[in-house]
């Protein structure tokens, strides 16, 4: 048998817990256009620490929660920036943020609340993170934040349940589109393996993640589509303000529009733009090996 792709850091998981549970109150505030992965894994991390004795909250910190998200487990629960009170806390727990300050207007509204004093424990699979955190669990090899959450808890001694076996099984089909993308490996196959054991429900994560579309959605596809437009090799459409309100969409729901863009024939890399309140935000996809999205994106 070969080895696994990659082993966590044990000794920064114990260390992560003691510092967690050290907080009288922790805030999990998921990166903004939050997706699957980091909804799941802040909510999975959260629920394990109050097994613990720990507390905290999920904050969706740009204020917008997707509305095909509201299928995991406790997603009731989450805090909404700028619409729910904010929650006393002394303490910041990042997960799937490779930077601190990509939070919307949770940072902008208030940067000193990351740039700060309060501590933050860092939990993350992106290359490109700066390991931030005054405790780091940082792995680029792994496939989905939930991937290391799973171990993580499991070095916790956390009885997995049910709602938290789906929960930590939509962030990692979430983030591999179904353990599709080239970063799956044998063990991240082996860790939804242990989750579907549980009792998590790949079919029914399958179908809300990538089958169920709302007629908003098929609206903004559409109309998105129709402004596909070819530069090289790249392959890019808009989404607008005004693409938006006509469809009575968000954001959220053109995510995996770059996903069905990255498999046409000819196209090397795919974007979508995506208008904001701030200016121009872009989503990129590649299938081609030699193509390194985040030095494009950096």
């Amino acid at each position: 048998m070969t080895s696994p792709a990659w082993e966590l850091d044990r000794a920064a998981a114990a260390q992560a817990l003691e510092v967690l549970k050290s907080a009288k109150n922790v805030c999990f505030p998921t990166h903004q256009n939050v997706d699957a992965d980091g909804v799941s894994s802040a909510l999975a991390m959260l629920k394990a620490l109050r097994q613990l004795g720990g507390n905290g909250f999920v904050l969706i910190s740009d204020g917008r929660f997707p509305r095909y998200l509201s299928f995991l487990p406790y997603s009731n629960e989450v805090v909404i920036y700028g619409k729910d009170e904010l929650p006393d806390y002394d303490m910041l727990c990042m997960v799937d943020c490779s930077d601190q300050r990509r939070l919307g207007k949770f940072y902008t509204d208030d940067p000193e609340r990351i740039d700060g004093d309060t501590p933050i424990v860092n939990i993350d699979h992106h290359v490109t993170n700066d390991r931030y955190g005054i405790v780091n669990i940082v792995e680029p090899r792994a496939a989905a934040a939930a991937e290391i959450a799973t171990h993580i808890l499991e070095v916790w001694g956390i009885t997995f349940d049910l709602p938290l076996a789906q929960l930590l099984l939509a962030g990692i089909y979430g983030d591999t589109l179904g353990l599709r993308t080239d970063n799956t490996t044998a063990r991240t196959i082996r860790t939804a393996a242990d989750l579907v054991d549980v009792g998590a429900d790949p079919a029914r994560i399958s179908d809300v993640l990538f089958r169920i579309k709302s007629a908003s959605t098929v609206c903004l596809w559409s109309r998105a589509l129709e402004g596909v437009s070819w530069q090289g090799s790249l392959l890019y459409t808009e989404v607008t303000r005004r693409l938006l309100a006509d469809c009575n969409a968000d954001a959220s729901e053109a995510e995996n529009l770059v996903n069905f863009l990255t498999g046409t024939e000819g196209s090397f890399l795919s974007a979508i733009l995506y208008e904001n309140e701030s200016g121009w935000r872009v989503s990129m996809r590649t299938l081609t090996p030699n193509v390194d999205v985040a030095a494009i994106a950096a």
